[in-house]
């Protein structure tokens, strides 16, 4: 069985208030990139990596008018993708939903969230009221999911059955600032938020192994080495402290392990001031270490340094247009 997280940048730019596709010559959210060509692109490449579920970062929008589930289900229609079937989460207002496109003929799936609405619980539903001392003062604070994770309960064709959680975690970016101080303060808020939306994370997971049921974590968590100058200053980063739950991650391990590696890379962003591009390892698919027993073979479909996108001039280019984030899949036998 494959599984798969995609971040797909503006995604929610290419259908209409009514979930029609919009594929012509207009431009797309992306930097020079019309919608005709980022629809192509990101076509190309769920074609390539081919896998029976996918989570979707970053899908369209569910609201007054539209609707994720519709929106993805038709995306998968014009394309005759073998994942014709979606399911989402809780929405959210950031336009930036959380959802799994599958194969039911290999998955049966069900939004499940796990948890009561009490801030005291000590790990509410998701899309709840977390507390907890972020800053040491004696005072708890109140955590919320801008984007809550998406709890799903899963079955394989084979009959066996795990919990998949869909991730996005805040994103640690001093957006808005209008000063170096401002900037600042705003990042080590964001990255604080971050760590609390992490342990929260963290305490549902161990539960479910607690209760001897198998877990994978996949998304977007915005967390990786290097990317800002304030990632030690909490002394744990949010990836480490997911792994701390009982998952793992070879790529985790490498950038987080005793000995870090040269860490890999699942996005890639310009850097507008200077030039070139800043390389970030920000998606992952943890699993919990009884799965490690089932053959898991990870691979991150970065068009530079996977060998083979590398040399498919097609999916390069494709995965370069789609997103600035790559696909990562996990293939395991379930």
């Amino acid at each position: 069985m494959r599984l798969a997280t995609y971040n797909i940048e503006w995604f929610a730019n290419l259908f209409d208030r009514k979930d029609r596709l919009i594929c012509d010559d207009t431009w797309s959210g992306r930097h020079d990139v019309t919608t005709a060509q980022q629809v192509e692109a990101i076509a190309k490449v769920l074609t390539a990596i081919d896998a029976d579920a996918i989570l979707i970062v970053e899908a369209p929008n569910t609201g007054k008018t539209q609707n994720t589930v519709r929106a993805l289900q038709r995306f998968a229609e014009v394309f005759d993708l073998r994942t014709s079937h979606a399911v989402m989460g809780f929405p959210n207002d950031t336009h930036q939903e959380l959802a799994l496109l599958y194969d039911p003929a290999c998955l049966s799936v069900r939004h499940d969230p796990i948890g009561d609405d009490g801030a005291r619980s000590d790990a509410p539903r998701f899309d709840s009221v977390f507390e907890i001392d972020l800053d040491i003062d004696a005072t708890e604070d109140q955590v919320q999911f801008s984007k809550p994770p998406m709890e799903l309960a899963v079955r394989t064709r084979a009959g066996a059955s795990f919990r998949l959680i869909g991730a996005h975690l805040k994103s640690k970016a001093p957006h808005g600032a209008g000063s170096r101080d401002e900037a600042v303060r705003i990042s080590i808020a964001n990255r604080r938020k971050q760590l609390a939306q992490a342990v929260w994370l963290a305490r549902r997971i161990k539960a479910h192994i607690a209760d001897d049921e198998d877990v994978i974590l996949l998304g977007d968590l915005n967390d990786g080495p290097g990317l800002d100058e304030f990632e030690n200053l909490f002394g744990r980063s949010s990836v480490e402290i997911l792994l701390g739950a009982g998952l793992f991650d070879p790529n985790a391990t490498t950038a987080y392990g005793p000995e870090p590696g040269v860490a890999p890379s699942t996005a890639r962003f310009p850097r507008p001031n200077t030039g070139g591009h800043l390389e970030a390892l920000l998606d992952y698919i943890m699993i919990c270490d009884r799965l490690r027993a089932h053959r898991p073979e990870w691979r991150i479909w970065h068009p530079f340094h996977d060998p083979i996108c590398k040399a498919q001039t097609d999916l390069h280019d494709a995965l370069l247009t789609a997103s600035d984030h790559f696909p990562v899949t996990l293939d395991i036998d379930l």
